[in-house]
């Protein structure tokens, strides 16, 4: 064997070895964030009863609720009642909240991330059983659940980074 393709050959070693750190250390970072997830504990709060609903109290548990959440200091949220539904066993409560990152040098923000939640009263059920409570995130179809489902920061800057996305691509 010659020196050019002994060179060759630790050339080739190396490279692989060198991937094979890389692969090593991204698989030992997804485990570590799998396990920190893992011991994450969802948080939730003791929903009203049914008899005991009022919409401000609706209103003042779901800011409760999201006192629950981990998000950045610097999202600032406020929310208002929009309407009540009336089903065949339910009545439905909806309310809007409406999340943004205002700055100084931009304090009336560009886009702003809508959730949606619903709070649910039913009509066959005992009334001191607590109220279904349930979230929907503008722009997706998927119903979250208080207590089975861990929010997440990204939903919201998603929503608004498609949103400003959108209106870049518009010319007026």
């Amino acid at each position: 064997m010659d020196v050019g393709d002994e060179d060759a050959i630790k050339e080739k070693a190396h490279i692989l070895i060198e991937d094979v750190i890389r692969d090593a250390k991204e698989h030992l970072r997804d485990l570590q964030e799998k396990e920190r997830e893992a011991e994450y504990i969802i948080q939730n709060i003791q929903w009203t009863s049914c008899k005991d609903f009022t919409v401000e109290r609706g209103q003042q548990q779901i800011e409760e609720y999201m006192s629950t959440w981990e998000f950045h200091e610097s999202w600032l949220h406020w929310s208002d009642y929009l309407q009540e539904e009336e089903l065949k066993y339910s009545r439905r409560y909806h309310y809007r909240v409406r999340w943004s990152i205002p700055t100084c040098r931009k304090p009336i923000p560009r886009a702003t991330a809508c959730i949606y939640f619903i709070i649910e009263i039913s009509k066959i059920k005992p009334p001191t059983l607590p109220v279904e409570v349930f979230f929907i995130l503008e722009s997706n179809r998927l119903i979250h659940r208080p207590g089975q489902c861990r929010f997440r920061e990204k939903w919201l800057k998603d929503i608004i980074e498609n949103k400003r996305i959108l209106m870049d691509s518009i010319t007026f």
